[in-house]
C-alpha cells in the first residue's frame, strides 16, 4: 500500500503528522476550545432566511470581495474592540487558519522565516511549513509569559519577516500586554531586512480575555496584522469564518494570493446572520469567562497548578509522576472525561464547558488526584 512518503512530497513534509485533537466519542469532551452552547433559536431561524435568500443566487460566484461581511465585522471590531475599524481594513476566510495561511503566503514563504513564542498556537508553525516558511521558536518564562528582552535578542539575532504573537496565548491562555507587543514589534523592524516585518497578533480567544483588545496598536503601525475568530466567542465553529484587520495595504496583499471567490454565498450569509446576534452572543461569552474562572479556583483548591487564564480554556498540572501529563489524561478519559494533552511537559489544557460539563470535569480531577496522586 503506497503511503504519502512515498510519493514525490516536498521533504520538509516527509515524516511529519497532520494536526488534530483526539475526537472520542465520552460523555464530556472539553478538549478543542468549542464554545459548549448551541447557538440560540432565534439566531438559527435567522440563519435559515439568509441562506435562503442567499439559495435563490447559488448559479452565481458569492461576492468576491464579502464587501457586506467586512462592513458588518468592521463595524464589530470598531464597537467592541476600542478602535475605529474601516471596511478596506478588514479580511475575511473560511477561518482564522486560513488568514493566517494567507498572510504567510503574501509575507512569508521559501527564503524567509517566521518566528513564534513556544509554546503557543502549534498551527502557526504546521502553516509556516505548509506555506515554505522557516519557522524559529522564539523563548517564554517559567510562567509562560513573553521575556522583552530576551524576545528583542531572538528578533534581531535571527530577523524574521513574520512574528507571531498569541494573545491569549493557546493552550497557556496567558494574555499579553499591549507593552510587550509594541516592543516586539519595534524590535521587528529595526531587524527587518528591506520593507519591515510583518507582525501578526493571533487574537482568536480575544472576547474572553479581561485585558482590553490590542486592536488600538493598529494605528500608526502599518505592518501590523490582528487576526479573529468566529468559532470561539461566536460558538460557530462548524462555520469556518476568521478574519483580520490590518492596514489596508496589508488587506491588498492578502487578495493576491487568496483564490477567487474563496468564501461561499452560505458561509456570508451566516456570518451575517450571527453577527445581527452579537449581544446575545457575547453573553454566552460572559458565563464562560465565570465558568473558566470558577475552574481556576477549584484546580487549585485541589491541589493543580494553574496558569492563569484570559481565554475560554485552563492550562493546569504540573503532574511529574510516573507516566506525567499523559498518565493524567488517561485517567481522566477513564471518568468520561475528554481533555488536551498538548504535549507541554507536565501541562494539560481543559476548555470550559457547560457547569454541568465543568462539574463532571473537576469530580474526575479530585478523583484522579486522590487515585493516582500524581
Amino acid at each position: 500500500m503506497t503511503a504519502s512518503d512515498d510519493l514525490p512530497v516536498r521533504d520538509e513534509l516527509r515524516g511529519q503528522s497532520p494536526y488534530g485533537a483526539p475526537q472520542l466519542d465520552v460523555p464530556v469532551r472539553l478538549n478543542t476550545n468549542e464554545n459548549p452552547y448551541p447557538l440560540p433559536e432565534e439566531l438559527v431561524a435567522r440563519i435559515a432566511e439568509r441562506v435562503t435568500e442567499a439559495a435563490r443566487g447559488l448559479n452565481r460566484y458569492p461576492d468576491r470581495d464579502a464587501v457586506e461581511l467586512r462592513t458588518r465585522l468592521a463595524a464589530y471590531l470598531t464597537r467592541t474592540g476600542g478602535h475605529p475599524v474601516n471596511t478596506d481594513g478588514v479580511w475575511a476566510a473560511n477561518g482564522s487558519n486560513e488568514v493566517l495561511q494567507q498572510l504567510l503566503q503574501a509575507f512569508g514563504g521559501p527564503g524567509r522565516t517566521a518566528l513564534g513564542f513556544e509554546p503557543s498556537y502549534s498551527m502557526h508553525a504546521l502553516i509556516a511549513r505548509g506555506t515554505g516558511t522557516g519557522w524559529l521558536s522564539g523563548p517564554r518564562e517559567e510562567d509562560f509569559t513573553i521575556d522583552v528582552e530576551a524576545a528583542r535578542r531572538a528578533i534581531a539575532r535571527h530577523r524574521p519577516h513574520v512574528v507571531f504573537v498569541c494573545s491569549p496565548n493557546n493552550p497557556t491562555g496567558t494574555a499579553v500586554a499591549g507593552e510587550t507587543v509594541a516592543a516586539l514589534y519595534d524590535a521587528a523592524q529595526k531587524a527587518a531586512r528591506g520593507r519591515g516585518a510583518l507582525v501578526v497578533v493571533d487574537e482568536a480567544y480575544g472576547e474572553f480575555s479581561h485585558r482590553p483588545s490590542l486592536l488600538p496598536l493598529l494605528a500608526g503601525r502599518p505592518n501590523l496584522a490582528v487576526s479573529r475568530t468566529m468559532s470561539k466567542a461566536f460558538g460557530a465553529a462548524g462555520l469556518r469564518l476568521g478574519y483580520l484587520a490590518a492596514d489596508p495595504a496589508v488587506v491588498d496583499a492578502v487578495q493576491l494570493v487568496r483564490l477567487p471567490y474563496h468564501l461561499s454565498a452560505v458561509t456570508q450569509a451566516t456570518a451575517l446572520a450571527a453577527l445581527e446576534h452579537t449581544d446575545t452572543l457575547l453573553g454566552y461569552v460572559e458565563e464562560l469567562k465565570a465558568e473558566r474562572d470558577r475552574i481556576v479556583r477549584e484546580l487549585r483548591a485541589a491541589g493543580c497548578e494553574v496558569t492563569d487564564s484570559d481565554a475560554n480554556f485552563v492550562q493546569f498540572g504540573r503532574f511529574t509522576g510516573e507516566g506525567g501529563a499523559h498518565a493524567v489524561w488517561q485517567a481522566l478519559l477513564e471518568h468520561g472525561v475528554l481533555v488536551r494533552d498538548n504535549g507541554v511537559p507536565g501541562w494539560l489544557r481543559v476548555t470550559a464547558g457547560t457547569p454541568e460539563e465543568n462539574d463532571a470535569f473537576l469530580d474526575a480531577v479530585r478523583a484522579v488526584m486522590k487515585e493516582k496522586k500524581p
